[in-house]
């Protein structure tokens, strides 16, 4: 069996950073992960109003198979209410580093990974790492090594602390659209967010499909915006995406098995 490693990622600063915001800087943090296996992520603290933040922060990530694995970072704006954008990103693969050898590495952001994206050319800024990967010690030696794909349940008794949220959408019902019917759900939690797919030509659409956002802190009143939009697959029409209605549902609560009912301008029900 091959034990895992831990990977320790110290954020230093990023320079140069292009904003977002139209009014004032951007308010820039960085989230890693590793490729293949986005349950397994870390993210830094926010810095308002700030285009050449510093952090100093230490980020770990224990790795399976550091030979196959690379480091992805993205640099994300912070927003109070919407979707928090991305800015750009990188990939450090893991086997290019040397064990237990600290790597300065100043990584060049960018649009996407694909080299042929013209993009990719527009200058985003420079981000500033430390990178070291190492064994475990005997005496950190893990009990058994997991997949990290296996998602547990947790107790009814597990004590507050980050974990897993798992929303599950099953239907809706009586979606009905003033110019055309193709529903999806949108989902945004703490600035992620999740899509259904599309149902076309239909007003009772069913998904049955799972989305997962990781937790580093506890769910305290935090907010789950729920939004059914109708859209259309043909160009050039005057209303091309129809919002059915929304809801915003507090996440305090450990269970998250209850019915929808859409409010404002939607009809019908999301469960």
């Amino acid at each position: 069996m091959q034990w895992p490693f831990q990977a320790s990622v110290g954020l230093s600063r990023l320079l140069k950073l292009k904003k977002k915001d139209l009014l004032g800087k951007s308010d820039p943090y960085v989230k890693i992960s590793l490729t293949e296996d986005k349950l397994s992520t870390k993210k830094t603290t926010v810095k308002h109003s700030n285009l050449n933040p510093e952090w100093n922060e230490e980020l770990n990530l224990v790795i399976k198979d550091p030979e196959s694995r690379a480091l992805e970072l993205i640099v994300y704006d912070w927003d109070k209410v919407g979707k928090h954008e991305k800015m750009g990103m990188n990939v450090v693969p893991l086997m290019e580093l040397a064990p237990e050898e600290p790597t300065v590495i100043t990584l060049i952001l960018l649009k996407n990974m694909d080299p042929n994206d013209p993009l990719n050319e527009k200058p985003r800024g420079d981000l500033i790492v430390e990178l070291t990967y190492k064994p475990f010690k005997d005496d950190q030696m893990p009990v058994e090594a997991k997949d990290s794909n296996d998602v547990e349940k947790a107790p009814a008794e597990t004590p507050p602390g980050g974990g897993l949220l798992a929303v599950i959408v099953h239907e809706a019902q009586d979606v009905e659209g003033r110019y055309h019917t193709k529903p999806y759900v949108r989902l945004l939690y703490r600035g992620e967010e999740r899509k259904t797919k599309y149902v076309k030509e239909n007003r009772d659409p069913r998904w049955e499909e799972e989305f997962q956002f990781m937790l580093e802190e506890p769910l305290t009143d935090n907010r789950l915006h729920v939004e059914v939009i109708s859209t259309s697959s043909k160009l050039g029409l005057l209303h091309p995406k129809e919002r059915r209605g929304s809801i915003c549902s507090g996440c305090g609560a450990v269970r998250l098995g209850f019915c929808f009912g859409i409010i404002e301008e939607g009809r019908g029900v999301a469960g």
